[in-house]
């Protein structure tokens, strides 16, 4: 039998219903009507319970949002600065002109061959030492030696014509002696004297020619043993062999120019350097001015120079107009060797301790106005006079509302990156850039999460 206080399942699944616990045995059963508001009453403070828990969820979560939004403004970054901007330095500027160039010694002689014929030895290599006079190859003299042999052979039969000629002319005056006497005394005729005339002076024309065809030989006799003396090849100062065109057992031809065999160095402790120096860039170069040469083969290591020549005659090169600067360098190691591409560092102009500013200010345009995506159109800027520049001041920093203005200052030397001027600006602010922001490209702002 089942125990009628013990509660229903159906009970057991609606914990917020009030329980109707039947009356006990022998207890009085209450009105229907007083049960009914006894269940609606507690129904009411059921409900009631509910929409207060759900409103301070609401209120809740507003005050939440609330102090994200208040958050959010606090701690929002200010806007971006619309410019990039700068300030005046002082330093040393060093203009310079760059260029590159080529190694050469200071004297470069070029040994050449002035007669034809085989080489028979060679005495120098490269790198060897030579003294002035030094004799460097030797060509095949044989030849050389037959021509003065034979040269020599005809000045003896030139001579032997001079005294024949000589012998002829003393006969030839003793005959026009005679004939002269004869016709003195009436014996001899005129035409013997007029002959013997004639003969003299025929004979006195053989003696010039025989003693001019000796002087030509002589000349050609001189000038074989010349050539013979060119077979021999000396070197013409003291130096170092830094070129070696011929092997013994070569044949060198020098019927339209002499080849070059050799090729001497006379101080390789001197060097100089051509360097090719831009024409936008020559006006500014004067000769004693201080250079730094560098090298591949020496990196970080500068070697010192000055400009002793800047050459007048131009260089044209696909379009390109050059001057040669020649760049006398100390080359006490020998580390420099010829034909070395170097790289010439020329200091045209030294302001020390002086202003500066960045040479951005200079370059800087600010970007036109735009709406509706097209420029408006702007005033342009008076041009500027010589030894001027203009800068942008900032004249207003508070943040997204920067204003800047123009301003002309002095100007004078640069090194590229910073330009003397004779203008003390002070601490003010100059314009170097604009910001993307200023340019029209906006980012995205700071996210919450």
């Amino acid at each position: 039998m089942a125990n009628p206080a013990s509660p229903e399942p159906a009970e057991l699944d609606a914990p917020h219903k009030p329980r109707l616990v039947p009356p006990a045995p022998g207890t009085a059963k209450q009105p229907a009507a007083e049960d009914r508001e006894g269940l609606e009453r507690t129904l009411s403070r059921v409900e009631g319970g509910k929409w207060l828990r759900r409103l301070l969820i609401v209120l809740g979560v507003i005050g939440l949002l609330a102090g994200i939004g208040l958050w959010r403004v606090k701690t929002r970054p200010p806007p971006p600065a619309k410019y990039v901007t700068s300030q005046t330095s002082r330093g040393d500027v060093l203009e310079t002109v760059q260029s590159t160039g080529q190694v050469k010694p200071t004297t470069e002689v070029q040994v050449g061959a002035q007669v034809s014929g085989r080489i028979t030895n060679v005495y120098v290599d490269f790198n060897s030492r030579v003294k002035a006079g030094d004799v460097l190859a030797e060509i095949d003299p044989t030849l050389f030696g037959a021509q003065i042999d034979s040269t020599q052979a005809q000045a003896a039969v030139a001579r032997a014509n001079v005294t024949r000629a000589d012998a002829s002319l003393t006969t030839a005056k003793q005959r026009v002696a005679r004939a002269k006497k004869l016709v003195a005394e009436g014996i001899g005729s005129q035409a013997d004297l007029d002959t013997a005339q004639g003969a003299y002076e025929v004979a006195l024309a053989e003696l010039a020619a025989s003693k001019a065809q000796v002087a030509q030989i002589g000349a050609q006799l001189k000038s074989s043993k010349t050539n013979l003396d060119y077979t021999r090849i000396y070197s013409p100062i003291d130096g170092i062999v830094i070129n070696r065109a011929i092997d013994p057992g070569q044949t060198v031809a020098a019927s339209f120019q002499a080849p070059v065999l050799f090729v001497i160095a006379q101080d390789l402790s001197k060097m100089r350097v051509l360097a090719d120096i831009d024409e936008a860039d020559v006006g500014r170069l004067k000769e004693g001015m201080a250079a730094k040469i560098s090298v591949d083969a020496f990196p970080g290591e500068s070697f010192k120079g000055s400009v002793s020549q800047v050459r007048y005659s131009p260089v044209s090169q696909s379009g390109v107009v050059t001057y040669a600067a020649v760049i006398q360098v100390d080359n006490a190691d020998l580390k420099l060797r010829p034909g070395m591409t170097a790289t010439v560092t020329i200091t045209s102009s030294e302001a020390k301790d002086v202003i500066r500013i960045p040479n951005a200010a200079l370059r800087y345009k600010p970007t036109p106005p735009e709406k509706d995506g097209k420029k408006l159109p702007q005033e342009p800027l008076p041009p500027l006079p010589p030894k001027k520049g203009r800068i942008w001041v900032l004249t207003d920093e508070t943040p997204g509302k920067e204003k800047a203005e123009p301003r002309v200052i002095d100007i004078g030397i640069t090194d590229g990156v910073n330009t003397q001027t004779a203008t003390d600006l002070g601490q003010t602010k100059i314009v170097t850039d604009e910001t993307d922001d200023a340019s029209g490209k906006k980012g995205r702002g700071p996210r919450m999460f």
